[in-house]
């Protein structure tokens, strides 16, 4: 009596020994499915990173990586030789330069040397004549100066009209009026018809210098000041005067002009002694002249 393959369990009762394997069988079905999901997922992700342009292994990254460093590397490498060289050639090209500007300074020097040795004869009498012309000249020019600020000074002192428009001009006590008159005395004593001579004409120049910027400072500070440091009433009578010598030196009528003249020297007279207005004694006299019935020119 055989056995039936089902056991002894009948038909569709399968033993033991069949089931265990089944059970296998679908355990190693099972395993390979889940290789085959692994096998699965690892190949979408190689697609992923190979649509990313991402290195698909490690290997591959470190690689990528060490390209970068050592093109990095290079690349410095190059660019420090091109800089070392250009600063190499540019230290030649100065080293160079310098050498030849001393070479040239020597061959220069030695050759002024020579010309000033056959020609010391020459050379020492001409710049000596050529620094005595431009002396001379500059006293030239300096006399010519001081000749036109004698002749403003001048016209200033003797006009009354001038003189009561500028009073500082006239007073001392001013001090650039005190200045001026200083610096005008020491080049009117310098002053000389001829050329003097050295250290003479030096000193003369220097002085009408100083002369000639201290008038242009007295007249600044005349203009500037003018009436205003007097009283009210001095003004007036400041003005008052002004207008009589206009009078007089306009009007056509003797008798009329000759009142003008003696009203206005009272006036002034009256001025002078309470210390208002210094009229000097040549606007004085002019004054006095026109008072008494003198032409201007007599």
């Amino acid at each position: 009596m055989t056995r039936s393959a089902y056991g002894r369990h009948g038909r569709g009762h399968p033993g033991p020994w069949h089931g265990h394997g089944r059970l296998e069988h679908r355990a190693d079905r099972l395993r390979r499915r889940a290789e085959w999901q692994v096998a699965r997922h690892d190949h979408r992700r190689e697609r992923r990173l190979r649509r990313r342009g991402g290195p698909s292994h490690p290997v591959a990254k470190v690689a990528v990586v060490s390209g970068a460093v050592l093109l990095a590397g290079t690349a410095v490498a190059v660019v420090v030789t091109v800089v070392a060289q250009i600063l190499a050639v540019l230290l030649f090209a100065m080293l160079a330069v310098g050498a030849y500007s001393l070479v040239t300074g020597s061959l220069g020097t030695g050759s002024r040397g020579k010309d000033t040795a056959h020609r010391p004869e020459v050379d020492a009498p001409t710049s000596a004549r050529a620094a005595a012309e431009s002396t001379e000249e500059a006293w030239r020019r300096a006399r010519a100066d001081f000749q036109r600020v004698r002749a403003e000074f001048v016209a200033h002192e003797t006009d009354p009209m001038a003189v009561l428009h500028r009073p500082a001009l006239s007073d001392v006590s001013v001090g650039s009026t005190a200045r001026f008159v200083d610096a005008f005395s020491a080049a009117q004593a310098l002053d000389t018809d001829g050329y003097p001579d050295e250290p003479y004409g030096a000193s003369y120049v220097r002085a009408v210098d100083q002369a000639r910027r201290a008038w242009r400072a007295a007249v600044e500070a005349a203009d500037r000041i003018r009436l205003s440091g007097l009283a009210p009433e001095e003004r007036r009578t400041v003005e008052r005067v002004v207008k009589l010598l206009t009078t007089a030196r306009d009007s056509d009528s003797e008798p009329e002009r000759l009142a003008a003249y003696a009203r206005a020297r009272s006036e002034l007279d009256r001025l002078d002694r309470a210390g208002v207005v210094h009229l000097p004694k040549a606007a004085r006299a002019r004054l006095d002249a026109r008072a008494r019935g003198e032409l201007p020119g007599s």
